[in-house]
């Protein structure tokens, strides 16, 4: 509970990241955490899935800001797990409704590799245009 660690990204040499328990569950201080990382895995793909569903559409989009929001809580049998993860994304699409950018962006949500291999998490999604 009080030791810490480090995780490497080797395969894009981008850097190495100082983890620990307290930065799941209190002050991060400064480290990252496992959950920090599947958040960040995760907007970033569902960027690439939305981004490409929205081309297919014929509405590349102009921007879009994703952030991912993991929740870790203690599991039933004791442990933790992570049960819940919060999709924002704001996009600037020129000529889309908002309801097709909903439906959009909810198909984008099934489609992400990330969201696939988080089968069994809740994975709720707030997305609008900007």
């Amino acid at each position: 509970m009080g030791g810490k660690g480090t995780v490497s990204l080797d395969s894009s040499n981008t850097g190495s990241f100082d983890v620990s328990w307290p930065a799941r569950t209190e002050s991060p201080q400064g480290l990252t955490s496992p959950e920090e990382l599947i958040a960040a895995a995760h907007a970033s793909c569902y960027s690439m899935a939305l981004s490409g569903e929205l081309a297919k559409a014929g509405h590349p989009p102009l921007a879009l800001d994703t952030r991912a929001d993991v929740s870790i809580n203690p599991a039933p049998g004791g442990g933790w797990a992570i049960n819940d993860i919060l999709i924002t994304v704001r996009g600037s699409v020129d000529g889309m409704s908002p309801a097709e950018f909903q439906q959009i962006a909810e198909a984008a949500k099934t489609g992400c590799p990330v969201s696939k291999a988080l089968t069994g998490t809740t994975i709720r999604l707030d997305a609008a245009l900007a």
